[in-house]
């Protein structure tokens, strides 16, 4: 197994046992907040468990879309199956899209609708879970930069939207305990305001799986350090264009590198592999690295890169 393959199934490992962590969390939460909503008469309580429900869905389309993104290439799929990844992460920036729709629709009908207040109890409910919530995120989001997984930190970012829903929804029962008679659709206005916040963190998460998804390049630092370890490359008079998109957890490049117009085929074949080798040494998470090997133009390369000396 090479060194690339290894690092893919590590980062893969880690996302999808980070996604489970939460998968179970949410359940736990959503059951509990439902629970706490009912009986305490909380409309934002009740919204924001549904949101967690929601959260139950996307970290198991998240653990799904990582289970097949690690999956080695196939005659089907020659490339991988790395897109699953940016694909369930679209899919759970969807479904944050609909929750937010939904829970705004909700708090509209019941901001027009009088009812009674919230208990007391369910704002102590809202309190553990934005700690709990809030760990969630951060654990997730370190988990989902260090394996770059979209996916994973769209996930965490359903984590901190949850969060956020509970203290809007926490301020509302505040506002409506303390206020009394009058202000009991301060719980709803919370619930309203929270899916605002959710449908903003939808787009934007949205946004870099479509991207992915459409072979966006990758950031220019690495196209730039790989350039450079293959230029420093003996026999490599400059490296022509170098095209390079992530494809899940890991990148796929295309490499075209001018040499003295006077090399044998062996020779610029030699110059090729050996410069292959050196960038996916440096960067592992380079598993694809296509080669094109061109003549540069006479006259414009130095004496010392002007031949390397025949292989055997």
């Amino acid at each position: 197994m090479t060194q690339g393959r290894t690092l893919q199934l590590e980062r893969y490992g880690r996302g999808m046992r980070a996604s489970m962590l939460g998968l179970v969390a949410n359940l736990l939460l959503a059951l509990g907040k439902l629970t706490a909503g009912l009986l305490g008469r909380s409309h934002a309580l009740i919204a924001d468990s549904i949101e967690s429900l929601g959260d139950v869905f996307g970290s198991l389309i998240v653990w799904r879309g990582l289970q097949i993104a690690s999956r080695p290439p196939d005659p089907e799929h020659p490339y991988g199956h790395g897109k699953a990844e940016p694909i369930a992460s679209g899919l759970v920036a969807v479904l944050l899209l609909m929750a937010g729709v939904g829970i705004a629709i909700q708090s509209i009908h019941e901001i027009r609708s009088p009812r009674q207040g919230p208990a007391a109890f369910t704002l102590l409910v809202l309190l553990a879970v934005i700690s709990i919530k809030e760990g969630l995120f951060r654990r997730l989001d370190r988990v989902g930069r260090t394996i770059g997984s979209a996916a994973v930190h769209t996930d965490a970012w359903h984590h901190r939207s949850d969060a956020i829903t509970s203290a809007a929804a926490a301020v509302g029962i505040a506002v409506a305990i303390i206020g009394g008679k009058g202000y009991e659709a301060a719980d709803d206005w919370a619930a309203l305001f929270a899916s605002g916040v959710i449908l903003f963190t939808g787009m934007r998460l949205l946004r870099p799986a479509t991207e992915e998804l459409m072979d966006r390049s990758a950031e220019p630092g690495l196209v730039e350090r790989a350039t450079r370890v293959a230029e420093g490359h003996d026999g490599v008079h400059r490296v022509e264009k170098l095209l390079m998109r992530k494809r899940g957890l890991y990148y796929v490049a295309d490499m075209h590198l001018e040499v003295a117009p006077t090399m044998t085929v062996f020779e610029g074949h030699e110059i090729a592999h050996g410069v292959k080798e050196a960038v996916r040494t440096a960067f592992p998470q380079i598993v694809e690295l296509t080669i094109h090997v061109e003549p540069a133009r006479p006259g414009t390369i130095p004496a010392h890169k002007e031949r390397r000396n025949p292989g055997p």
